[in-house]
Formats: structure tokens, sequence, C-alpha cells
């Protein structure tokens, strides 16, 4: 397995930054800090709202303990990053601007996935498709910086049409593309999403340095598992259940494909991608002061019923 691919420098590569992983169990998802100990600048990747879909309950305790974290620390935030729309949590990137007053950033393909599902949720022209609720919009092979690390983008799609990783020194933020090894690898299914664009954006992440870190952004916990979410290149490519089954795009497509047939659409899909693609921001209040999620029917192909 091999592709051509700009790996990070080798100055990036003799930085080590400090990576803190939060498990977030009722979405088995994966928040981050990552943060520069030279200067204790820091950001945080794929944030989580706190959403109870029996109640409509949200709440802010799994943000509120990553800025704990980074108080306790001494760090200072400069960047809230998101990887792509997700569907089966809420980004509380929104929440975490208002509160800290940091950018937010995400793929500039996000704007594909505005156009799409604003289709589906039959909304308004008033919704900007433009990606402006988000601060900056990175491009493949973009760089910046958290404190002296310099960080590039890798845009990874398969799983969804926008996703991206970040490169930041020794370690990659992988966001669905791959899970532990043991979990294998991240649906296609979704609208916009492809198999082929997933097996490439692999290549491109086997391409890195053996010892590169990645960090995945789900864990569902196999065999009932404790959570785990940091692997390597090597451990991967050596270990991925899927990875050693298909070496070959053809294979590969064919196993995500049939895989992908037998699993149900997440229970948040259609709750998460209007918050999502928004920024991270919840639905204004009606003239009651509530707000509302707006839920299509008969939207998605995916349901699986019992006999």
């Amino acid at each position: 397995m091999s592709a051509a691919v700009s790996a990070p420098g080798s100055s990036s590569l003799r930085s080590r930054p400090v990576v803190k992983g939060f498990y977030e169990k009722r979405t088995g998802s994966i928040q981050y800090v990552v943060a520069d100990p030279e200067t204790r600048k820091c950001a945080i990747i794929d944030p989580v709202l706190d959403f109870d879909p029996s109640s409509g309950t949200t709440a802010t305790v799994s943000a509120d303990e990553l800025l704990a974290y980074i108080e306790r620390e001494g760090y200072r935030l400069e960047w809230i990053l998101d990887t792509h729309p997700h569907a089966d949590h809420f980004s509380a990137a929104g929440y975490l601007k208002d509160k800290t007053g940091a950018p937010t950033a995400i793929g500039e393909k996000v704007v594909e996935v505005q156009k799409l599902w604003k289709r589906i949720y039959n909304w308004p022209d008033s919704f900007p498709t433009d990606g402006s609720q988000w601060d900056r919009l990175f491009a493949d092979g973009e760089r910046f910086k958290v404190g002296s690390l310099d960080v590039e983008v890798m845009f990874t799609p398969g799983h969804t049409l926008a996703s991206i990783a970040y490169l930041v020194g020794d370690a990659a933020f992988i966001h669905d593309t791959l899970f532990m090894p043991d979990s294998g690898t991240a649906r296609a299914d979704f609208p916009g999403g492809s198999a082929k664009a997933l097996w490439q954006s692999i290549l491109r992440i086997m391409a890195l340095p053996d010892g590169t870190r990645l960090f995945t952004g789900h864990d569902y916990r196999p065999d009932g598992r404790a959570p785990q979410w940091e692997s390597t290149v090597a451990l991967q490519r050596q270990d991925n259940k899927h990875l050693v089954k298909a070496r070959t795009e053809e294979e590969f497509v064919a196993l995500r494909d049939a895989r992908d047939r037998e699993l149900p659409m997440p229970k948040l899909i259609l709750q998460a991608l209007q918050v999502n693609i928004s920024g991270g921001r919840l639905p204004k209040p009606e003239s009651n002061g509530r707000r509302y999620l707006k839920i299509p029917l008969d939207a998605l192909e995916g349901a699986h019923w019992s006999e």
C-alpha cells in the first residue's frame, strides 16, 4: 500500500505536541486538545455539544471539560477546529467560539455539504452555503500555526466529501477515516460519501512516516474493551482489520460497500447535520423562545427494519 504524499517537513517531525483526548461515551466520540509545550498555546479539535435525543436536552458538560483542562494546564486557546460536519454528534464549535472568542475552522469543501443538506432540509435561500459560519475554511495543503507548531491540512474525503485531517508535528488527527485497528475503517455511505475516495485518503495517511501518531475521531469499543484512540501508521498498516483484508482499491470498495449495507444510519444524523453545517450552532429560537430541529421524513436510505 503506497501513495505519493507530501509528508510534514523535518522540522515539524521534530515537534511533539501534547495531545489530550476526551472520550464522550454517549456517542463514542473523542475530543482533543493539542498543545504546543513551548508556547502553551493550543487548539481544540472536534468538540462535542451534549444532546439527549429522548428529551431534546442540550448541555455543555463535554465542552466545558475541555475549557477546564485548558485552564488547569495554563494553555491559551488559539483555534477551534472541526474535521468535518459530523453525523452522530453536535459540534460545540459555536458554543466555544462564543465562550472564548477563539476562531473556528473547517475544510473548504464544507460548502458542498451545506448545499447538499440545504436541499434535504428544504431550507430557504437565506441560509448561506458559503462556509461563512466559520472564521476560516482550509484548503488541502494549507498551513497554519498552533503556537510554534506547524499544522498542515490534508484533504481526506470518503467518509464525507468535506473531511480533512490535521497534521501537527508527529501527530495526525484523522477523524473517521481510520478507527483503531480492531474496528477497521469508517463508513462511506452518507450523502456525498465514497468508498473509492476513502481508499485514496487512507493511502495518503498510510504514506506518512511510520511513527506518526494517529488520533481517531470515534471508538465504539469492540467486545466491550476500554476506549482507545491513539495508534501509529505502522500499527494501522500491520493490524487494521480492513486494510489487511483489502490490499487494492477494488477489494476495499467491495468490503466497505458490503459492510455499509449492513449498517443503520446513525441515530442523530438528521438532527446533527442541521447543527453542524451551521458551524455548531443550534437553530434560532422561535416566537415562544424555544429552538426546534427539523426532521425530513423518508429522506435517507439505510433503514433496517426488524422482521
